[in-house]
This record gives C-alpha cells, sequence and structure tokens, in this order.
C-alpha cells in the first residue's frame, strides 16, 4: 500500500525539526529548499575573507529550551554541544563601565533576587515584581506603556531582554510576550538556563545532524529548488510547482510550508502574516584566543554591541532592533563595534582585526501587540496544508526555540 508523501517546503530549523520528526515516525519524506544548504538564518559557512568558519547569526540556547532540547536528542546531536555547569549571564554598561553578573539559583525558588551580587547591579528584589505587570497585561499592551522606562532595572534588565528575545525595541514590543519569555526561563530557575555552545558551530550541531537522521530515515532532500507557486483544487493542494512543471499530489501526499512570511504570502495571497520586520547586525572579528575565555558571552548596556560571543578564533557581536544602524557604512559600524569589545577586555580599541559585518533588514518579524495578532496557525483551510516557521503562531518570539515548535507544531497536525 502506498504510503502518502510529505512535502516539506524550506530547510531551515522548522522544516528541518518537522522533517525530523515526520521521518522517526515512519513517514516519507521530501524536503525542498530553494538555496544550495540547509539551515537557512541558523547554519555556518566558510568565510574566504577571514579564512575561517562562521555562524551566520550568534544565537543562544539554554537548557530549558524544551523544543530545542527534544530536537538535539532527536538528532542525536547532544555530544556537538558544550553546556556551561551553571547559570550566568555577565553584563557591562558602556556608560558606568559597572560589570554584573546575574546568577539565578538552580531550583525554581528564587532566593537569588534577595542576594544583591546574583542580581542586577543597582536593582532591588522588588522590582522583579514587573514581571508580574507584563505577564498580567493585555494583548494590547507595550513594555512601554506596562513598565516604567526610568528605572534601573528597565534599562539593565527589560530593555535589554526585549531586543534580544524580541528582536523588538522595548517601547513598542508586546508586554505579555515579554513577561512570557521570563517566566518561561527565568521562572523556572538556573537549571533551565545553562548555556549550550556548539563545539564547532550552528550547522555540524543543528543542520548536519538532522540531515542525516532525515536521509537515514529514506526521506529525499532537493537543493535549489524554489517553489513558484501552489495549485489548489478545491479543499487541498493538489501540486507544487517548482519551474520545471507540476509536481502532482497524490490524495494522501500533505505539505508543509516552512517558508518565511513574505514567501508564503506570495504563495498563498489570501494569508495575513506579520509584515513589519526588525533588522539584525552582527559582525565577526578574526582573533587569536583570548586565554580562559573561549565560549562565552557578555552582555552589553548601553553599546553599540548588544551582546559579544567569544568563540575560538573569533569575536562575534550581534545588535537586534537594529534598524537605527542599518544603514550606517559596514566600516564605521565595525569600528563601534570592535571599540565596545576592546572595551570590555581590554583590547586595543585603534587595531580593528579582519572583519565581517553581516545585516539582514529583515531579520525576523516585529513583534509587537498588533504584529502577533497576525501569526497564523499550522493548521490552514486546506486539509492537507499546514505552515510552519518562527513567524507562526507558537507563542513564542523568532527564535531557534521558536522555529523547532513551529516545525514540531505542523508535524503533529499532520498525525492528527
Amino acid at each position: 500500500m502506498r504510503q502518502g508523501v510529505v512535502h516539506v517546503i524550506g530547510a531551515g530549523l522548522a522544516g528541518l525539526a518537522a522533517s525530523v520528526r515526520l521521518a522517526q515516525s515512519g513517514r516519507k519524506v521530501a524536503l525542498y529548499d530553494a538555496a544550495g544548504q540547509a539551515g537557512g538564518r541558523c547554519r555556518s559557512y566558510f568565510d574566504e575573507t577571514l579564512g575561517c568558519r562562521l555562524d551566520n547569526g550568534n544565537h543562544l540556547l539554554v537548557s530549558g529550551n524544551t523544543a530545542a532540547m527534544a530536537y538535539v536528542a532527536a538528532t542525536n546531536a547532544a555530544a556537538t554541544f558544550e553546556t556551561a555547569d551553571i547559570a550566568v549571564f555577565p553584563f557591562l554598561d558602556m556608560k558606568s563601565a559597572e560589570r554584573w553578573s546575574v546568577r539565578p539559583t538552580e531550583g525554581r525558588l528564587p532566593w537569588w533576587l534577595f542576594v544583591p551580587g546574583r542580581r542586577v547591579a543597582g536593582t532591588r528584589a522588588l522590582d522583579y515584581l514587573d514581571a508580574l505587570k507584563l505577564s498580567r497585561a493585555s494583548a494590547t499592551a507595550t513594555i512601554g506603556q506596562t513598565l516604567d522606562a526610568r528605572k534601573i532595572i528597565y534599562e539593565r534588565l527589560w530593555a535589554p531582554l526585549a531586543v534580544a528575545a524580541l528582536n523588538t525595541e522595548a517601547e513598542r514590543a508586546s508586554a505579555r510576550l515579554l513577561g512570557m519569555i521570563f517566566t518561561e526561563t527565568f521562572g523556572r530557575g538556573g537549571a533551565g538556563l545553562h548555556p549550550l555552545y556548539p563545539k564547532e558551530g550552528l550547522s555540524e550541531s543543528l543542520v548536519d545532524p538532522a540531515i542525516a537522521v532525515i536521509q537515514a530515515k529514506g526521506g529525499a532532500i532537493r537543493f535549489g529548488q524554489r517553489l513558484r507557486s501552489l495549485r489548489f483544487e478545491g479543499e487541498r493542494v493538489a501540486a507544487l510547482d517548482f519551474g520545471r512543471g507540476e509536481v502532482a499530489l497524490e490524495a494522501d501526499d500533505s505539505v508543509i510550508l516552512a517558508v518565511t512570511a513574505p514567501v508564503a504570502k506570495d504563495l498563498i495571497p489570501e494569508l495575513n502574516p506579520p509584515d513589519e520586520f526588525r533588522a539584525i547586525i552582527n559582525a565577526h572579528f578574526r582573533v587569536d584566543a583570548l586565554p580562559g575565555l573561549a565560549h562565552t558571552f557578555l552582555g552589553v548596556v548601553n553599546g553599540t554591541a548588544e551582546w559579544i560571543f567569544l568563540k575560538p578564533g573569533v569575536i562575534s557581536t550581534t545588535t537586534s532592533a537594529a534598524d537605527r544602524w542599518i544603514d550606517r557604512d559596514a566600516e564605521d559600524l565595525a569600528a563601534a563595534l570592535w571599540n565596545d569589545v576592546a572595551r570590555a577586555y581590554g583590547l586595543d580599541a585603534a587595531k580593528v582585526p579582519p572583519h565581517r559585518v553581516v545585516k539582514e533588514k529583515r531579520a525576523t518579524f516585529a513583534a509587537t501587540p498588533a504584529q502577533l495578532l497576525r501569526r497564523p496557525k499550522a493548521r490552514t483551510r486546506w486539509h492537507n496544508l499546514v505552515l510552519a516557521g518562527d513567524w507562526t503562531d507558537t507563542g513564542w518570539p523568532a527564535t531557534i526555540e521558536g522555529a523547532i515548535r513551529s516545525g514540531f507544531t505542523a508535524a503533529a497536525e499532520l498525525a492528527r
């Protein structure tokens, strides 16, 4: 008896997660991507200028990212990560030169809030009751409307966390979504906040193992395949057009559309997905290893960089919600970002090492209340078509965790 094929369009983390889950359940999978490789915004590549492999973005996984950890387990990739023994989040305020580390205790009981050396410098334990305001905010409320921006905790915790996790300026970002993120991370205690670092790169940890699983289960992977259109007949997708003739779908075939929101809109005109986006700027500096500082990171307040990641031979920075910087000359940006790095680690600010600045103008959708209302569910009105992607209604922002959750949700919808 013929088994229906699931055609997964898009080999980013959402499409990979869906394909892995389906392949391991015994479904026949055909995975397509318009690019020449898998991974989308989460992959590694060799940079000819710097002469080393780079991650095309900086992503921080923690042990409490439940979907991501399930994906790592399903792809047998745990050994490709280094996991920090404790949860420590170091910060530097570029304006005051003050340093501190947020160090949650392992259990759910947040007694660390009553230890000044464990919480954000300059804050009081009662300040963290702001988390309740966020979680109880209305669906239309922004962080700027919900919290007092004059407080130190806003400048040093809520705003940096909003920008990093939601890729949206704090004053316009969804208060409720930030409250959920805080509850799902810090609210679970330090045991769920141990950072995970790929030993080599994002591809080696999050992409290649998934490809190996899909292929081992008989899945087909086809790169350089850009889907031009979907042909609908009644309540189902009848064919896929990749520009070289149609791929007709049998009655028991299905489609998971795991592409970006703009591409999904082009393929399904009646779809009304998020249509406002924010930029991210990543910079990579080729350096000699800094003794004792391999595989770590630093949060930056009041700087051009917002996060600094130390990796073997490379120091990378990330600036989120970066629309204000996106048109700035790359060399000027590199100098400003390196200045933050140099101040953080006592290096020579005048000697900018070989570098690569990567600007992504439409990195993720803007996590404003209005845009969140546009996120569609996985299920569509066509019985053999479901959606996946970090822009769908995952309950999470556009992160690795959100993308993987969307893929798992899409696979579960087809299983029904």
